[in-house]
């Protein structure tokens, strides 16, 4: 980055990608985005994620967000999904394949897809 140009263009280009969440009782998907889950493939995810819930159509009732280390490194990829006032659900080793089976399951169908999640994964 050489100038204030290229650094207000970059911000233009993310800004379509990252939502920041606006208290709405909207469910909020949060992928896991420190140097840990970028390392182990954290990247991909979310850009399969957020092009996923935008093909579903579901950009009114989802959110994704970023966040930095969510403390479970030896899982990473992590991805959180948050449904109002219920439990989340911690989805682990996540690749870009299984984020869109996430989507369209849990995220569009409202069935958690359980093989993903920590508790199926902890053994």
């Amino acid at each position: 980055m050489k100038s204030l140009e290229e650094l207000n263009a970059i911000r233009d280009k993310v800004r379509d990608t990252v939502v920041i969440p606006d208290g709405s009782d909207k469910i909020r998907v949060v992928v896991g985005l420190a140097t840990c889950g970028i390392a182990a493939g954290a990247k991909p995810v979310f850009n399969a994620i957020v092009d996923e819930v935008e093909k579903a159509g579901l950009g009114d009732k989802v959110s994704v967000v970023q966040t930095g280390c969510i403390g479970i490194c030896q899982f990473e990829p992590v991805v959180e999904v948050f449904e109002g006032g219920k439990e989340k659900t911690t989805y682990v080793k996540m690749t870009a394949e299984k984020a869109q089976r996430v989507v369209e399951e849990h995220l569009k169908g409202g069935k958690p897809v359980v093989e993903y999640t920590i508790g199926a994964n902890l053994n």
